[in-house]
């Protein structure tokens, strides 16, 4: 008990790790429920917006929707690697679930993991066309640039190297979105389509930030696998969201 809370406190004053055989049981079942999350969803993101690639409406919006595709799918292999190290079978995780599943467009999961993945719930739902693949992108890539600058500082050192490497990629994703949002704000014929998209996927990517108080915020602070609350980080979120869409 000793040796794991000086552990706890060298971890919640900003310690870090660096290998697998030296993590506490804890920190390590929360590491792994991390980094099975970010793997599902972007799994998950990656195959559903899969389809989107043939609602593009030209070569580019192509190439675009084929780049977040790929480099989602990418973004995944990189973080399952080092569930690896901890003893996890990559080759069975990544085809265990169907990631293009998705439930019926009104359903409302809230917060809720279901279909036995750790997919944020936000990848539950369908996209039906291009102007909805555009709007998801946009609110959802947002959000993530707001989680993963939060995980580029935790604790475990080669996960906090990798989310940097991402960091920048998932961060064009959203801009190639955003340049997409302002082609179709700017057609009368498609912005009704992209407002109500927005009205739609606006609190289902709330969700993904999960709960104000959240008790296990409090277990990965002192881990140092978290630094920000939930509530913090969604209005983070708001904010940025409100800024772009205003200067739209």
């Amino acid at each position: 008990m000793s040796d794991t809370m000086n552990i706890e406190d060298y971890l919640e004053q900003g310690g870090v790790l660096t290998s697998p055989m030296n993590v506490p049981a804890r920190y390590r079942g929360e590491l792994l429920r991390l980094m099975g999350s970010f793997v599902d969803s972007e799994l998950a993101g990656s195959a559903g917006f899969a389809a989107s690639i043939n609602f593009a409406p030209g070569i580019k919006e192509r190439i675009a929707a084929s780049r977040i595709t790929l480099e989602k799918a990418d973004h995944a292999e990189r973080v399952l690697d080092i569930m690896g190290s901890f003893g996890t079978d990559t080759a069975r995780y990544q085809n265990q679930h169907d990631w293009a599943a998705r439930a019926p467009r009104d359903a409302d999961i809230g917060t809720i993991r279901t279909g036995g993945d750790m997919r944020l719930s936000v990848f539950h739902y369908p996209i039906t066309g291009w102007a909805d693949a555009v709007v998801m992108n946009v609110l959802m890539g947002l959000a993530t640039g707001v989680q993963i600058t939060e995980l580029t500082r935790l604790s475990y050192a080669p996960l906090a190297e990798v989310f940097r490497e991402i960091a920048p990629r998932e961060a064009r994703h959203a801009e190639l979105g955003l340049e997409g949002l302002e082609r179709l704000m700017a057609n009368d014929a498609q912005r009704e389509a992209a407002l109500g998209s927005i009205a739609y996927w606006r609190p289902r990517v709330a969700a993904t930030f999960g709960h104000a108080g959240s008790q296990r915020f409090d277990t990965q602070k002192r881990l140092g696998l978290r630094r920000t609350p939930n509530e913090d980080l969604l209005a983070e979120w708001n904010n940025q969201l409100d800024t772009r869409l205003s200067n739209l």
